[in-house]
């Protein structure tokens, strides 16, 4: 009960003040860690197995500091333990901060202004933006928003359901290697397998559960929801990533459009397959649309874990009463 209770204040927190850019943050630390071992680790031979050794090297950082820090506050006081728990879970959150980038993007698109619109949107999105025509630029803000509604904020809260700040630090860490080296370059195809992999296996279930509640919390605009489902399960598994195809199909069904295609990253094309239907282009208002299924989910999503909390929580201690004669 105790991490349900920081859980949603996690999530308030997260609402009020999101990350302001001047205050510590246990990713900027993953990501100094993440950058020494890279230059210390990348050369030579075995680069598969140095990677490995990064990953693990991180996961037990934030794992055990953190760890350490829930021992210490609970100890002291449940109260202390609560709270901090809150402040350390809303770092590996980012609705809030996710959905002002976003608008940004939105708001200079509304004005025409073109240009600025391409270099904010640069700020979130890993491909190149600077010569993105307005639908690709809408294409990309509805894209992020999609794969960030499950990798930055659903999976962070189901792994801190699962197990409190400790396993929501260690899910982020292994998803700020992904980012930082998981590339698959002639620099990083090696040394980055391992923080790929592992950053695959723990989205695996956040992503599908999150894909599903999209279905479930927005009716679809251009078809049947029986349509839509189809789409999802026609197109899901398309996507280059075992895990964003769910949440990107499942934003192009309920929108009626279609996402995917070229992509240029460092200079370099990337061909994606096409998601959804085309049954309207993409315009700026799809960004708005986008932003409210993102913030749907995140609540019903938190709603059921805290009901199967709730419901585990009585059920044990249900069990460990004596029974009456």
């Amino acid at each position: 009960m105790c991490h349900l209770a920081a859980i949603v204040l996690a999530v308030a927190l997260d609402w009020l003040i999101g990350d302001p850019e001047k205050w510590p943050h246990p990713v900027k630390g993953f990501g100094r860690l993440i950058g020494l071992l890279d230059r210390r680790l990348n050369n030579g031979r075995f680069r598969k197995l140095k990677g490995v050794l990064l990953v693990l090297t991180v996961v037990l950082a934030a794992f055990g500091s953190s760890c350490l820090l829930m021992v210490l506050s609970y100890q002291w006081h449940p109260v202390a333990g609560v709270a901090l728990e809150a402040v350390l879970i809303s770092t590996t959150i980012a609705q809030n901060n996710l959905a002002e980038a976003v608008m940004r993007v939105y708001h200079l698109l509304e004005a025409a202004n073109l240009p600025e619109a391409r270099t904010k949107l640069s700020y979130i999105v890993g491909r190149e933006t600077n010569r993105l025509p307005e639908p690709e630029i809408v294409r990309g803000a509805v894209e992020t928003v999609a794969e960030n509604t499950s990798d930055g904020i659903t999976a962070p809260l189901f792994w801190s359901v699962i197990g409190g700040a400790p396993l929501a630090l260690m899910y982020r860490a292994v998803n700020t290697c992904d980012s930082m080296v998981g590339y698959r370059n002639e620099t990083y195809g090696k040394f980055g397998w391992a923080s790929a992999r592992l950053d695959d296996v723990l989205n695996w279930i956040p992503a599908r559960l999150t894909g599903f509640l999209m279905m479930v919390v927005q009716k679809p605009a251009m078809t049947s929801f029986h349509g839509a489902w189809s789409v999802l399960f026609r197109d899901a598994r398309k996507h280059k990533s075992p895990n964003a195809g769910w949440v990107e199909a499942a934003v192009a069904a309920l929108l009626g459009v279609r996402l995917g295609g070229t992509n240029v990253y460092h200079g370099m094309t990337s061909v994606s397959q096409r998601l959804g239907d085309p049954h309207q282009p993409l315009t700026s208002a799809h960004i708005l649309q986008t932003i409210t299924i993102m913030r749907r989910t995140v609540f019903f999503f938190l709603l059921c874990m805290l009901i199967g909390g709730i419901t585990i929580e009585l059920a044990t201690t249900w069990g460990e009463c004596p029974s009456s004669l």
